[in-house]
């Protein structure tokens, strides 16, 4: 016998669903504006000619960039908790999945966005450094308003290449329970008994906005390239 489909739990669970994406959205928005900045200074760190400072980037980029994600999330799903409570004596037991999520995340994608701007930063000319020095500018001022303005310009369809993944990455926040769109399909999927077709659902919105975004990359290169 056939499956038979029934999309009727759908309308219903918008709201719910709506909850579970916002989530997501919160999560993704704070991960790559961590990630970006935190990702810019571990760029420059292992551009600097400290060595020091380089070695200490590399060591943080290799690491994230050797362990897989879910791992990674599991880690400061037990380690968050503990910090939080020694150090802001919040009570055992409260909720900081969230918290968990987003510092599991920000510092994740910062070794990702690190790799991305650094070859930003090397794909500008050299020449561009010389002109700003005999500018009179300092070292982080030719970075901040000559070198760096450039390399974002450069690295766009990456950047937007890498939020994709993201997006689609936050799914694993169900190792800790977290209700993000993902969870909240599958949740309102084993409630109904219509688990296929919420996950349908939930996997066709993921390749809408996935497929869009993409769309906006090819669309940046093709206006790189010209």
């Amino acid at each position: 016998m056939g499956y038979d489909f029934d999309w009727s739990s759908i309308p219903g669970a918008l709201p719910f669903l709506w909850q579970g994406m916002k989530v997501t959205l919160q999560i993704m928005l704070t991960a790559i504006v961590v990630g970006i900045v935190w990702g810019t200074l571990l760029a420059m760190m292992r551009l600097s000619a400290i060595k020091p400072l380089g070695w200490l980037a590399a060591g943080y980029v290799n690491l994230f960039r050797s362990v897989p994600l879910v791992m990674v999330l599991l880690w400061f799903f037990l380690i968050v908790p503990r910090f939080l409570e020694a150090v802001l004596g919040l009570a055992p037991g409260t909720d900081v999945r969230l918290a968990s999520a987003m510092v599991g995340f920000a510092l994740f994608e910062s070794a990702y966005y690190s790799e991305i701007i650094r070859a930003g930063i090397q794909s500008v000319p050299r020449g561009q450094v010389g002109a700003a020095f005999a500018l009179g500018m300092t070292y982080g001022q030719a970075m901040r308003l000559v070198i760096l303005p450039q390399a974002f310009r450069n690295m766009v369809p990456l950047l937007l290449t890498q939020a994709i993944i993201l997006f689609q990455d936050i799914s694993l926040v169900y190792v800790s329970a977290l209700a993000d769109f993902f969870g909240a399909a599958y949740k309102v999927g084993d409630r109904d008994g219509r688990i296929v077709e919420l996950l349908l659902f939930a996997g066709a919105v993921y390749f809408a906005i996935s497929f869009s975004v993409s769309l906006l990359v090819k669309y940046f290169r093709r206006k790189a390239a010209a």
